[in-house]
């Protein structure tokens, strides 16, 4: 008998495992969930997925709760407690690493109310938090559907033409590879305007080259010495492919005169088409209203704003500040381009707390608040500023994406359990931390937060990362 209970209890056990295995199994392939058994949904928790090929004892925490209430109503959960978080941000600011002088905000998405604040109106260098306030402008000012163009036009005569920079510094040279957004190719443009002079009998040009769109200095006020030798960022100019690196898989080293590069590459594309170009390529000016005989397009400005974020870029940041500048009706550069910036977010209601020397970032004399960088966050993730959104979900995602996905962030104890959770842009310059961006708490408020140091001893992000992880688990 005792023999016989041991194999029914075996015989039970097995099948409880199999029935283990298979519910597992159907859960992980289906919507199934204990909220879909009871009625009830939980939008507001971690959803975790295991990629193929991953043990399921190794969940991945999807950024989903970040996203949730982009496109509907925020709000609809209730407040963090105040006291709560006051209580473990303050002590966290309290962390020699951030230096001496921070700034922190949290800010209650839907209605502006801040839910924290330490010196949240003082002036902090931004580093490059600064490309928020940018890409915002950029948005408001061109729209997210505008394009870049370059173009090649008709020169003097009909055997000479002109190459016009349209001031995209993404636009693709011919060792370029594909990437995202897809860029504009001088590839294409040379064939295109091959064919336009074939078409015209013409094979044999003279090459100038147009730069005028932009103007003013090539490198900003508050600029370091070894930022360009150091592939930081590249002269700016209306003209460049592969924004100025010599090889466009890269940062270093940057090429001393980018529309001279350009142009050379063009005219070598050219000939490679069948069409003889002179030796000399030299700068010109192309006549107003020349006939176009090619043109390409970059990629439309919401995924412009989307890469300068994810990625940091310095060079798409200061290109786009141009743009907003000619739009504006201010010269392109960069005192025409920051001043710009401000016009529009005066126009925007957002100008309080921010003062700019260029676009990117990259200026030790940029100065900004956290709470105008919170204020133009909770704009970007707003239902009533569809235009904004690229700053949002342009934003680097914590472990994964961008700038926070290079492996050195949110890895600490206190950060890691909010990976996937916290969408925010980093700065990062010679004694200066900053990190600004949005998260869902536990009960489903969406907030955003800005926090700022400079006059850091050594490096804060750690610290920056453990603010960021207490507004998440708030």
């Amino acid at each position: 008998m005792a023999r016989h209970d041991r194999l029914v209890m075996l015989a039970t056990l097995a099948v409880l495992q199999v029935l283990t295995v298979v519910t597992g199994v159907y859960a992980m392939t289906t919507d199934f969930s204990l909220g879909a058994l009871t009625r009830q949904t939980s939008p507001t928790e971690p959803t975790a997925s295991s990629p193929e090929g991953s043990p399921p004892s190794a969940p991945v925490v999807t950024s989903g709760p970040v996203l949730a209430q982009l496109s509907v109503k925020s709000g609809g959960g209730p407040l963090p407690t105040k006291g709560t978080l006051t209580r473990q941000l303050t002590d966290a600011l309290g962390d020699e690493a951030l230096g001496k002088r921070v700034g922190a905000v949290v800010l209650d998405a839907a209605t502006g109310e801040r839910i924290f604040a330490a010196d949240a109106d003082t002036p902090i260098t931004p580093a490059s938090t600064t490309k928020i306030v940018t890409c915002v402008a950029a948005l408001a000012s061109l729209g997210p559907d505008a394009r870049l163009s370059t173009r090649v036009v008709q020169g003097a005569g009909p055997d000479a033409v002109v190459l016009v920079g349209g001031g995209d510094p993404l636009l693709a040279g011919p060792s370029a590879r594909p990437g995202y957004p897809r860029q504009a190719s001088l590839a294409t443009l040379a064939a295109r305007t091959a064919a336009a002079l074939k078409a015209r009998n013409v094979k044999k040009v003279t090459l100038t080259y147009d730069t005028s769109l932009f103007t003013g200095p090539a490198t900003a006020p508050g600029w370091k010495p070894g930022y360009i030798p150091e592939g930081n960022v590249a002269p700016v100019h209306a003209l460049a492919i592969d924004e100025g690196r010599q090889n466009p898989r890269s940062n270093t080293p940057r090429v001393s005169d980018p529309p001279a590069h350009a142009a050379a590459a063009f005219a070598r594309l050219l000939r490679g088409k069948g069409i003889t170009v002179a030796r000399s390529v030299r700068p010109g000016k192309a006549a107003a209203g020349a006939a176009e005989l090619g043109r390409v397009d970059s990629a439309p400005v919401y995924a412009l704003v989307e890469h300068t974020l994810t990625h940091s870029d310095n060079d798409l940041a200061e290109a786009l500040a141009r743009h907003v500048a000619i739009k504006e009706g201010q010269p392109a550069s960069f005192d025409g381009g920051t001043k710009a910036i401000i016009a529009v977010l005066q126009r925007l209601g957002a100008a309080q707390g921010v003062a700019l020397s260029d676009a990117s970032g990259l200026s030790t004399r940029n100065r900004i608040s956290a709470a105008a960088l919170a204020k133009l966050v909770a704009m970007a993730g707003s239902p009533a500023s569809p235009d904004l959104h690229a700053v949002a979900s342009g934003m680097p995602i914590a472990g994964f994406s961008g700038t926070l996905g290079n492996g050195r962030r949110f890895t600490g104890r206190d950060s890691r359990g909010q990976v996937g959770l916290v969408r925010a842009k980093t700065g990062t310059l010679n004694n200066v931390n900053t990190l600004a961006g949005l998260a869902t708490t536990k009960d489903g408020r969406l907030v955003t937060f800005a926090f700022l140091a400079d006059q850091v001893p050594v490096n804060a992000e750690p610290v920056l990362d453990r603010l960021a992880a207490i507004v998440a688990r708030s």
